[in-house]
């Protein structure tokens, strides 16, 4: 029978019931792309294209491993982690021999992947396709066959895709200059090849064998074995022999060979995906956390508000002998009727909306093309259960008052608001306040970026939602303060003040999503500046030199280092990688001892960087704090290609922020990492940037800089890296401005009589509507010093730990957007509306039925 009841009401009450349907729409639509970016992180497929024809790959582990045991009341527990490691992992060559003895093998192809970009003009790589050097030996593995010309057999022969070639307008006998790990190089186009099948994500150039072992420089190494297998030989069964086969065989340094076939071989070819998967888990899972937080608050105020508003209803019920659980059922199930039609529409809108999503993310270059979307039913049906749950709760929540007061008191406030929030909500307030204050403690001391930016995020919703429950006193209090000058401004504005004072819950309940709305945004606009600002101004206080050479391509080669070398100057060689120290991931660089001291000062505070070598590390205080080292003590680590190394720490550094928290010698880094070439050359010298230039005359795309210049290009960078996180975190943000729209459009919609009762008692058209805006702009007031306070909190507690200074980069010009931003919402979703409510004639609203 509640359930008729209910089913009763929604038909009835279809305006009253559109507002929580859009809150519930928007929140599933959002957990929705959320969830399938997550499920494409788990279970993402990595189609192959490079190994299209090779049934069998083997290849080095890219993961590092570790295994901990712990014994416990007489049981023993072992728990095996793995986390992947940032450049590629390299095999033995004399691997084959074994291979080659293995049943049912055929052939075994031995691959050779190298960074191999084409800079003649016109010939610029596809930004979705990375430009890849091979052996020729090795395009059987796709296979590419020759469509013109003959195979490259000198040093300075090259045969390159038919797209490159029809690209770049080259044809058999044309000269292409090649950047590969080496000086950029002339090559002689003997030939062109077309694969069997479609290559969408790769742009290939092969070398002849022995040019492409000098430019893998690997020697005695490969990045993967292609296993063909003999005729009738099933591809499973051979999986299954050269597992078998290669059981414990260990490659250089003890990196464990695997074996991989069928979607499995497109990890071995596009690392970049491979580890992406994490990547895009840990961004899926933050957003979605984040979304299912504020879509919990929003929801509960949009359910709030909309009880709020039958309250005289309710009453009514109470009054004529309905119990309080038939209360809290009907409401119930009112929730739920609601929830499945807002859920299932928003579980639908959240499938394109996550295509669009991930789609974005990969022309942002975030996420690589290679890994692709996946959607499956798990996601929609999730969204829906959390819609279908946050509604049920909502309600719950909302109608604990009305159902449990008694039946006159409930007819009493039917009339006029309950002076005083129960004393539950506001030890709710507080307990939600001092938990936000402890995140706000514990974000001062977080001092690595995955820890602390969860801990941002949530500290904005926990406060938020202290808002929430304290929103009546608050409202109080800033009517208090506002009272005066509100009186002393015409009627409009005492006819504000009196909807203030006497309405402080359904005003409470605009405040919250406006603050929420403001706070999250400047904590999302101004968190990450506030981190890059700290790190470039690190580096511009510590780099020394004179001048800096950068490239457009992929780095400076060592030779245009090695011709800046002078007697009197100094040139300074960096490479960028990233290392384990067991399973934690460290930035780290490599550069040149020589002379560092003249172009480079990361404030030594223990130590000296006169003692870097090969054998040796300088770390940060941030990572010797967190590994408990001090100059002479051994650091037990992973360098980028999955090689261990136990380096002895010399030196500790303050600008970790700036440089990284590992400094390792640049001839160490350059050999494990899969781009050799430097990301830039620190020079200090008395020649000027033209004498400079000339001598690089001959390197294509290579610039010499001041380090201001250089500061500023750094500078775009970081903006591009945080536009993805500005993407990320937009969409909650968009939902939280629908949140505002609708809950503003609410609380105007229904007080229709109100105004309708005013018009009668003498107050104009033009006096009515000044008394909203007067209202929204009162609240916006209020909502913009809690948000504005809520995020001035937690960006200086993260700035505290990030950076060491309470120092947040806030623009003052986005800041002021911001507000006016909100302050528009709330003006044009107050004066709509209320214009509407004001068309219909007063008398005729009066002497409606209610």
């Amino acid at each position: 029978m509640m359930l008729r009841y209910a089913l009763q009401t929604v038909r009835a009450r279809k305006g009253g019931f559109l507002g929580a349907f859009f809150a519930l729409m928007c929140a599933a639509a959002l957990i929705t792309a959320c969830g399938t970016l997550l499920e494409t992180g788990l279970r993402g497929t990595i189609a192959t294209e490079r190994y299209a024809a090779t049934p069998v790959v083997v290849s080095a582990d890219q993961n590092v491993h570790q295994t901990t045991v712990k014994h416990k009341k007489g049981k023993t527990k072992v728990k095996h982690k793995a986390k992947p490691i940032a450049e590629r992992a390299w095999l033995a060559g004399d691997l084959a021999t074994e291979l080659r003895k293995v049943p049912g093998v055929r052939e075994v192809i031995p691959e050779l992947t190298f960074l191999a970009e084409p800079l003649a003009p016109g010939a610029a790589v596809d930004k979705d396709r990375t430009a890849y050097g091979h052996a020729w030996d090795s395009a059987a593995l796709t296979p590419y066959t020759l469509t013109t010309g003959t195979a490259p057999k000198a040093d300075g022969d090259l045969v390159i895709d038919r797209r490159l070639a029809e690209r770049a307008h080259l044809e058999p006998g044309d000269r292409l200059t090649v950047q590969s790990t080496q000086s950029p190089r002339i090559y002689r186009v003997t030939g062109i090849a077309a694969p069997a099948q479609e290559v969408r994500h790769e742009t290939a150039l092969f070398f002849s064998t022995a040019e492409a072992r000098r430019l893998a420089a690997h020697p005695g190494q490969v990045t993967a074995f292609g296993v063909l297998p003999t005729k009738g030989t099933d591809a499973a069964v051979l999986k299954r022999s050269v597992s078998t086969a290669l059981h414990g065989t260990k490659a250089p340094h003890g990196t464990t060979a695997q074996v991989s076939a069928g979607d499995g071989r497109g990890a071995v070819e596009f690392l970049d995906a491979a580890a992406a998967r994490t990547k895009l888990v840990s961004m899926g899972g933050a957003m979605g956390g984040t979304s299912l937080l504020v879509a919990v608050l929003v929801v509960v105020g949009t359910f709030a508000l909309s009880v709020q508003q039958r309250h005289r209803e309710l009453a009514l019920l109470r009054a004529i002998a309905a119990t309080p659980g038939q209360i809290r059922a009907l409401l119930g199930r009112e929730a739920l009727i609601v929830g499945a039609a807002a859920g299932t529409a928003g579980a639908l809108a959240g499938l394109p909306l996550g295509s669009w999503l991930h789609g974005r993310f990969v022309a942002m270059g975030a996420v690589p093309g290679t890994l692709q979307h996946t959607v499956s039913v798990f996601p929609p049906f999730a969204a829906l259960a959390a819609t279908l749950l946050g509604a049920w709760a909502a309600a719950r929540i909302s109608s604990r008052r009305i159902a449990r007061i008694r039946p006159a008191e409930a007819l009493a406030e039917a009339r006029a608001e309950h002076t005083r929030p129960a004393w539950g909500r506001i030890l709710a307030g507080l307990a939600l306040l001092a938990g936000g204050a402890v995140l706000v403690a514990v974000l001062s001391v977080l001092r690595t970026e995955p820890a602390s930016t969860p801990v941002t995020f949530l500290a904005v919703v926990v406060l938020a939602s202290s808002v929430a429950l304290l929103g009546p006193l608050l409202v109080r209090a800033a009517v208090a303060v506002l009272g005066g000058p509100l009186a002393l401004t015409g009627p409009s504005s005492r006819l504000a003040r009196a909807n203030l004072r006497g309405h402080a819950a359904r005003m409470a309940s605009v405040v919250t999503p406006l603050t929420l709305l403001i706070g999250m945004t400047c904590t999302v606009l101004f968190v990450q500046p506030t981190l890059g600002n700290a790190a470039r101004a690190q580096a511009r206080e510590g780099i020394r030199a004179d001048w800096v050479v950068a490239a457009q391509g992929p780095g400076v080669p060592a030779e245009a280092a090695r011709r800046l070398r002078t007697q009197h100057d100094t040139v300074t060689e960096v490479v960028r990688t990233t290392v384990r120290v067991g399973l934690d991931k460290y930035a780290a660089q490599g550069v040149t001892p020589v002379g560092l001291t003249r172009t480079w000062d990361p404030d030594v505070t223990a130590g000296s960087l006169k003692k870097l070598t090969e054998d040796t590390v300088a770390v940060s205080e941030l990572a010797a704090d967190q590994l408990h080292l001090k100059p002479g003590s051994p650091l037990k680590l992973t360098l980028g290609d999955g090689i261990p190394a136990t380096p002895t720490v010399v030196a500790v550094y303050a600008k970790g922020l700036g440089f990284g928290d590992l400094t390792f010698a640049h001839d160490l880094v350059a050999r494990h990492v899969d781009n050799p070439l430097a990301t830039s050359v620190l020079v200090s010298t008395a020649r000027t940037q033209t004498q400079l230039a000339t001598t690089l005359r001959e390197f294509p795309g290579i610039h010499v800089l001041a380090p201001a210049a250089a500061d500023s290009i750094q500078a775009a960078r970081q903006q591009a890296n945080a536009e993805v996180n500005y993407l990320a975190m937009g969409l909650v943000l968009a939902f939280t401005a629908i949140a505002v729209v609708n809950t503003l459009a609410m609380s105007v919609a229904e007080r229709v009589r109100e105004f309708a009762l005013l018009r009668l008692a003498g107050a104009t058209r033009r006096q009515v509507l000044g008394m909203l805006r007067t209202e929204a702009l009162s609240v916006l007031l209020l909502a913009t010093a809690l948000g504005s306070g809520i995020a001035l909190a937690v960006l200086t507690a993260f700035s505290v730990g990030m950076t060491g200074e309470a120092a947040p980069a806030v623009t003052p010009l986005v800041y002021v957007a911001v507000v006016a931003l909100a302050g528009l919402l709330a003006l044009v979703a107050t004066a709509l509306p209320g214009r509407v409510a004001l068309r219909v004639r007063p008398v005729t609203v009066a002497t409606a039925k209610e």
